[in-house]
């Protein structure tokens, strides 16, 4: 009796194991592209080291890592009283006042040094303001940036005044030129002190409306003259008690809160 074969069963499942290798590659690749991608920081900067030295050998010494804020490092950068501080500080103070007499309308600039030693700088009032107002332009912020470095180099006291012409001036900000030239005196002070960390108790602002002018003020041109800020330098630091307590009555004060519109502008 004849046997009968059995058929054998076609194997569908065999492409698991192709699909099963394909899989296993495809981990194993991205595997190593992850670990590839992953760069370890330390060796990172080992090598970058290295290349820079041996691109540099002559190199810098490392930086401090002491933490600073923007505004307080200067006056630590700078070492007053030193042999020749002055000369520099004061030739800094020239070229700032030559640069801006570079422009005709301010020709009438001027950087003049008493017998006593105080240096006054008188700044045309078209250099710091928009005519009667009191926020620092910001084109004059460069040069008032320069001016307080050699103020810090100098390390001495400083008197802001304030000046304008006799022209009144009736605003709700400012009802006489009184409170405009004091103000503007405030505001320069503000501005050297807040953005420049000129050292505060160095700083005094004073406001003379049209009380004290260089020439008289018939024509245009000697009105302009008139309206001015002068920076005094002062050789010898001004006398406390006394001093104040006789201090002409002409001098005008303002309240130490200013109105928004008149904030010194923020640091560019």
């Amino acid at each position: 009796m004849a046997k009968h074969k059995h058929e054998e069963h076609e194997n569908h499942e065999r492409w698991l194991v192709s699909y099963a290798d394909f899989i296993t590659l495809l981990f194993a690749f991205f595997v190593v592209m992850y670990s590839v991608s992953s760069v370890n920081e330390g060796k990172y900067r080992t090598v970058s080291d290295s290349i820079k030295a041996a691109l540099h050998p002559i190199s810098a010494p490392a930086a401090s890592s002491l933490a600073f804020t923007l505004g307080q490092q200067r006056p630590t950068m700078m070492i007053p009283n030193l042999p020749g501080t002055k000369e520099v500080a004061i030739k800094k103070i020239r070229e700032l006042v030559k640069s801006l007499k570079a422009n005709s309308q301010f020709d009438f600039m001027q950087l003049h040094e008493k017998l006593n030693g105080d240096i006054v700088i008188t700044i045309p009032d078209q250099v710091l303001f928009n005519s009667g107002e009191a926020a620092v332009r910001p084109e004059a912020l460069p040069f008032l940036q320069g001016l307080s470095q050699a103020m810090i180099e100098l390390n001495r006291h400083v008197r802001v005044e304030g000046h304008t012409d006799n022209v009144p001036i009736r605003t709700a900000l400012f009802p006489s030129n009184w409170e405009l030239s004091a103000t503007r005196a405030v505001i320069v002070v503000r501005v050297l002190s807040e953005l420049y960390s000129v050292p505060a108790e160095h700083l005094a602002a004073l406001g003379y409306a049209d009380s004290r002018p260089l020439v008289e003020n018939l024509t245009p041109e000697q009105r302009a003259k008139n309206r001015r800020v002068a920076v005094v330098i002062l050789e010898h630091p001004p006398e406390n008690s006394e001093q104040q307590d006789n201090a002409p009555e002409s001098e005008a004060s303002v309240d130490q809160t200013i109105p928004p519109q008149l904030q010194p502008p923020e640091r560019p």
